[in-house]
């Protein structure tokens, strides 16, 4: 069985979970909604702006463990109104290349984390 171990936590994000969780082929990333990473306080706007600080976070704490938005495998991306789906589907795929973006699924949530329209799970494979 793979070792799971959270990894060393220099960015606050100020709730009770881990930033990343690797095991020896991935590093999970959960729970990310638009928030300034050192205090955790949520930043709100439109889901076109939290879609864009929701993915600096992501490629941020990819980039302290090696890896970037081209080791992302799978996606998934809670919205607090799927009609606006095509606005976060606009910023989102900017940070990924063409023809290359990973598995993803979307859905609506009823409520997120400090009143944030977007939140996003990942996964990516470790080389």
């Amino acid at each position: 069985m793979p070792e799971h171990k959270n990894y060393p936590n220099d960015i606050k994000i100020g709730a009770p979970f881990s930033n990343i969780v690797l095991d020896d082929n991935y590093a999970f990333l959960a729970g990310l909604v638009a928030a300034d990473v050192e205090d955790g306080l949520a930043i709100l706007g439109d889901v076109r702006a939290e879609t864009r600080v929701v993915l600096n976070t992501v490629k941020l704490l990819l980039g302290k463990i090696g890896l970037d938005m081209s080791d992302i495998v799978r996606c998934d991306v809670h919205l607090t109104d799927l009609s606006e789906m095509d606005a976060m589907n606009e910023v989102y795929g900017s940070f990924f290349e063409a023809g290359h973006c990973p598995a993803r699924t979307t859905t609506q949530s009823g409520a997120l984390y400090g009143g944030s329209r977007v939140e996003v799970t990942c996964m990516a494979r470790r080389r």
